[in-house]
């Protein structure tokens, strides 16, 4: 097993990183001894929840109950969220009961802002199942729902107890979701680090064969740089929000066709393209760069066709209400080089209309 620790003071927490950590008692002992809410969706519940609810109930935690959310981004609302509530209310869970989200993005988002809003405040831990999860969504404490007219709009900065990564679940992980999950690990050779970008480029066939070595140094590095950055900026006042390379852009087409029929990791690996693609336009980034990128996020099995029935009219509409926008003017996360990413809002209009049309038939 790996150790690593997200260094924010009071609110420091560890990432475990191994094989079959779901079976391990030390770690469900530590944190989940009292009153125990897991939080999964319906293709879980067999796979991973029942087993789980029962070693916490063998290991002797006082209360262990389970509320089963349906599958799919689509559900990532408020009305889903009152699932959990409802289950804590009518259970009658007080301030010292603990959430285990046990699931993807759509699970740990969603579990851990129920768990900053249930009596103003309970804990909660993070058990992510989903390689986009591992590696991302569940580090870094960012929480919260979907809205009609913008992705992630509601929710709170609040931090897991502990984040639980097993390698092992997956196995058991459909190759789409796979591909998805790998998007977010390109991210960060991308804005952080050219040697983990090359590392990719050589190991790629390994991950996409789950290779559990190369996924496992994969997650770990993931996991060390994201600490690393959410150490410095907690609350993305500045540094953080270079996590989000992609990230408007692929908002705009998840958004648009519907939280769902593209999966996030799909979207955003073709905003990253998008946003390499305006680096270059602007003269900030050698085309080879682009192109590296795109060659890497092909060979992840990642789309880099635009859906056709998006215009740039579309795209800006949507961008207009990211969480970026400040003052008015629309921030993008944009390279001056590989492994250099940039927060910026210092751009013609005209560059950013360019790249999209480049991308819409």
């Amino acid at each position: 097993m790996k150790l690593l620790e997200v260094d924010l003071g009071d609110r420091s927490y560890p990432i475990f990183i191994g094989e079959s950590l779901l079976a391990d008692h030390l770690c469900l002992k530590k944190y989940c001894m009292g009153q125990v809410l897991i939080v999964t969706n319906t293709t879980l519940v067999s796979m991973y929840a029942d087993q789980l609810k029962l070693e916490l109930q063998n290991l002797g935690s006082s209360k262990v109950d389970m509320v089963v959310l349906p599958d799919g981004e689509q559900y990532k609302n408020l009305d889903t969220l009152n699932l959990i509530f409802d289950e804590l209310l009518s259970k009658k869970y007080n301030r010292s009961a603990t959430l285990i989200a046990l699931g993807g993005g759509v699970v740990g988002d969603m579990t851990g802002f129920a768990a900053a809003c249930y009596q103003r405040g309970v804990k909660f831990l993070q058990i992510p199942t989903t390689l986009l999860a591992q590696v991302d969504s569940s580090v870094g404490g960012k929480t919260g729902v979907n809205h009609a007219l913008g992705k992630n709009m509601i929710g709170a900065f609040y931090q897991p107890q502990c984040v639980i990564i097993d390698v092992s679940v997956l196995n058991t992980l459909p190759q789409r979701e796979l591909s998805a999950g790998i998007a977010e690990v390109i991210k960060y050779g991308l804005i952080y680090d050219a040697t983990f970008f090359a590392w990719l480029e050589e190991n790629m066939n390994f991950l996409l064969a789950r290779d559990v070595d190369a996924l496992a140094e994969a997650i770990e590095k993931s996991c060390q740089i994201k600490a690393e950055v959410v150490a410095c900026d907690e609350k993305e006042a500045g540094l953080r929000a270079i996590l989000n390379l992609g990230h408007t852009f692929g908002h705009a087409i998840e958004a648009h066709q519907g939280y769902g029929n593209w999966l996030h990791g799909e979207a955003v690996g073709l905003g990253m393209v998008m946003a390499c693609d305006m680096s270059v336009r602007l003269g900030w980034l050698d085309p080879d760069i682009l192109a590296r990128a795109r060659s890497l996020i092909s060979r992840a099995g990642l789309p880099l066709d635009a859906p056709t029935d998006m215009s740039v009219d579309d795209y800006l509409g949507f961008m207009a209400v990211d969480k970026k926008v400040l003052d008015k003017k629309l921030r993008l996360i944009l390279l001056k080089g590989l492994g250099q990413a940039v927060v910026s809002s210092d751009f013609e209009a005209d560059v950013l209309r360019d790249t999209l049309t480049s991308y819409c038939v």
